[in-house]
């Protein structure tokens, strides 16, 4: 069956998306369509405060796109041979936090050795934290709107018809793609089973009016895939 995958592709990594590889794995096809763009901001004072781990406790990345703006960091000030020499094992002696594998994975990659890829949510890794540090946060990029999403939903829609699932990936993907949805699928809308890749964005999708068919048990390519399949089944 045809399922529609509202996403970011995988940062970094060659070859299919895991998430299509699960899904072809179940016997689905699995398309994906990119829901967001991203500008980077405040980009000199997140490069002021890697150089200063010493004023730090430790980090916490929220997203595969903090990294990003990390290695712009690094690569803009050309002081990646400065990280790499001292400054990377000044932070490893703090807590370096993360949500999720993809994080964890890129994290590593910047030579960081990070905690929590196994929490999954914000939830639980918050209060992972909590019990040991005080917080400053600093917002590195900022979420609008694909360009081209309206564009690539019809032409989705025209080609391969309704899809039997479609998965929301996070908030601001059921707010900036809902009513397009609604549109596009008409009276089929109600034969379409949602699934959510976790609890902030199944509350989402219910705040929105939405029949959530299955929540991912963790927000991987395999949890998913699993639920799909057995809401499809």
């Amino acid at each position: 069956m045809h399922i529609l995958l509202l996403k970011e592709p995988r940062d970094g990594e060659s070859g299919p998306d895991p998430y299509i590889k699960e899904l072809a794995s179940h016997g689905h096809k699995a398309t994906l369509i990119p829901v967001l763009s991203f500008k980077f901001v405040s980009l000199n004072t997140l490069s002021d405060k890697l150089f200063q781990p010493e004023k730090h406790g430790g980090l916490i990345f929220t997203s595969p796109r903090a990294v990003e703006a990390v290695k712009m960091c690094l690569e803009a000030e050309e002081r990646r041979e400065e990280w790499n020499s001292s400054v990377k094992d000044k932070w490893n002696t703090k807590s370096i936090y993360v949500v999720g594998k993809a994080t964890a994975a890129l994290v590593q990659n910047l030579g960081l050795n990070p905690l929590g890829e196994d929490t999954g949510t914000a939830d639980v890794l918050s209060r992972l934290i909590i019990e040991r540090v005080p917080l400053e946060t600093l917002t590195v990029y900022q979420t609008a709107e694909h360009p081209d999403l309206e564009k690539n939903l019809k032409t989705y829609f025209i080609e391969q018809g309704t899809p039997a699932s479609i998965a929301f990936f996070s908030p601001s993907g059921v707010k900036f793609c809902l009513e397009m949805v609604q549109r596009l699928s008409g009276e089929q809308l109600t034969q379409i089973k949602f699934a959510a890749i976790g609890p902030t964005t199944q509350d989402e999708m219910t705040a929105e009016g939405l029949c959530v068919s299955c929540t991912a048990e963790k927000p991987t390519a395999e949890h998913l895939a699993a639920a799909i399949a057995k809401a499809l089944q």
